[in-house]
């Protein structure tokens, strides 16, 4: 059986009894980093004197190495108690679980998924935007056209949008939206759960200034949804399957979500 199992985002008291319970009854555990999960298992041991198999096996599991050890498979391996760990929050959330269940689906093989602690939700939850239909956006981009037409997706998807990025882009993003959406309000949630957590709500540029000296550790952007959007008759994927040469839907698109004409023409050709 393979068991999908959340770990604490930050706060080690967030561990259900059921995810310790998984943990210390597993033959294998699949872990995006196998130093990650032992220390879990050494916390748990120490603090909460729980006792696990003697002869666990431990086996790395990440987004560089998934599809080649899916492909390499059997439904057999599943007939020992198989967990899948992430390093922190849900699995399935950025990371490789998603694939397992999908194997497990294709191959009659029985799982499980365990409700738990993810940063996604509590950020949502958190960000006091009442608008209940959300987004998860996931991590941008790096860098160039890539980036730039997945941040106008994300401030354009008529929904409140979450998105997670790393502290060494964190500068650039409130950039980015101070320059394309500065009156947006967004929240900002930093180390969730952990001794430092930090709430931020407000427009980019009044976000940046309280900020600005304090970058480090784990970042949560929830991006308000888009008045423009919201408001309208006709949606873009109606104006996507009109007969109109892209520029004019671009145009439309445009006028509807507030998406710079330009920027938009250029996420069509992209599609």
């Amino acid at each position: 059986m393979l068991t999908l199992v959340p770990t604490p985002i930050g706060n080690i008291g967030d561990i259900s009894l059921r995810a310790i319970e998984a943990l210390s009854s597993a033959d294998t555990l699949l872990c995006e980093d196998t130093r990650v999960t032992k220390k879990l298992i050494q916390i748990l041991k120490e603090r909460y004197n729980t006792t696990f198999k003697d002869e666990q096996n431990f086996i790395s599991l990440h987004s560089h190495n998934e599809k080649e050890f899916i492909e390499k498979l059997s439904t057999s391996f599943f007939e020992q108690n198989v967990i899948y760990v992430s390093d922190a929050g849900m699995p399935g959330i950025s990371d490789p679980a998603q694939a397992l269940v999908k194997y497990a689906q294709e191959n009659g093989v029985k799982y499980d998924v365990l409700p738990g602690a993810n940063a996604l939700l509590t950020a949502f939850v958190a960000s006091g935007f009442v608008e209940t239909k959300m987004l998860f956006w996931g991590f941008l981009p790096h860098k160039g056209k890539d980036r730039e037409l997945s941040l106008q997706g994300a401030l354009n998807s008529g929904f409140t949008t979450i998105v997670y990025e790393s502290p060494h882009r964190l500068e650039k993003l409130l950039n980015e939206l101070s320059s394309q959406e500065p009156l947006r309000k967004i929240f900002l949630a930093k180390e969730l759960t952990k001794r430092y957590q930090k709430y931020y709500f407000g427009t980019a540029l009044e976000v940046k200034k309280r900020v600005d000296e304090n970058l480090r550790g784990e970042w949560v952007v929830v991006i308000e949804a888009s008045d423009a959007h919201n408001s309208s008759a006709i949606t873009q994927k109606e104006i996507l399957e009109l007969d109109l040469p892209k520029k004019v839907q671009a145009k439309l698109i445009s006028k509807i979500t507030g998406e710079n004409t330009k920027a938009c023409y250029e996420r069509l050709l992209h599609l």
